[in-house]
C-alpha cells in the first residue's frame, strides 16, 4: 500500500483572503504535479484532504487529472496543528493507495511519525504542492519511496 502525502498548493495570504484559496500559481503547480504523476503511472484509490479550502482545491486538481472517478473525502484530523498520531492510528486499516492533502507542520510531522516514530525530527522538507510517497510493508513498517517538488 502506498500513501501519497501532499502539501496544498500556494494559497493567498490570510490578510488578502481569509478563506485562503489557491493562487493561480498554486493551481498551476498542483495541476503540473498531477500531470507529471499521471504520466509516471501513479494512481490512488482514495483521496483525503483537510477541511480547509486550499487543501480541498489541491485535492480536486489531483482527482480531476489522475482519478476523476474517486469521491474526495474531507477529514477533520489533518489540519496544520493536528496530532499526527491521531491520524496514523488508522494505518492498520489502510488497504488502498491513498492521497492525503494537508498542511505544514502536520504533513512533515506525519512523515516523521510514520518513518522514525518521532514527529519532532523533520525528515521531509515540504513546500507548496510537493508530495512524498510512502510505502507500507509486510513487516508493518513505512519507508519513503520518493519525494518530488514542483
Amino acid at each position: 500500500m502506498k500513501l501519497y502525502l501532499a502539501q496544498h498548493g500556494e494559497a493567498f495570504a490570510k490578510e488578502k483572503d481569509p478563506t485562503r484559496p489557491l493562487t493561480d500559481k498554486g493551481k498551476t503547480d498542483a495541476e503540473k504535479m498531477a500531470s507529471f504523476l499521471k504520466h509516471a503511472g501513479v494512481t490512488f484509490e482514495r483521496i483525503l484532504h483537510s477541511e480547509k479550502l486550499r487543501a480541498q482545491q489541491t485535492a480536486e486538481c489531483f482527482a480531476n487529472i489522475i482519478a476523476p472517478q474517486i469521491t474526495i473525502e474531507s477529514s477533520g484530523i489533518i489540519n496544520p496543528n493536528d496530532d499526527p498520531k491521531a491520524f496514523a492510528w488508522q494505518d492498520d486499516s489502510w488497504d488502498k493507495d491513498t492521497l492525503v492533502v494537508g498542511h505544514l507542520p502536520f504533513m512533515s510531522k506525519l512523515v516523521s511519525h510514520l518513518i522514525i516514530d518521532d514527529e519532532n525530527i523533520i525528515i521531509a522538507a515540504f513546500q507548496p504542492a510537493s508530495i512524498v510517497c510512502l510505502e507500507f510493508h509486510e513487516n508493518k513498517k513505512w519507508t519513503i519511496n520518493w519525494m518530488i517538488t514542483p
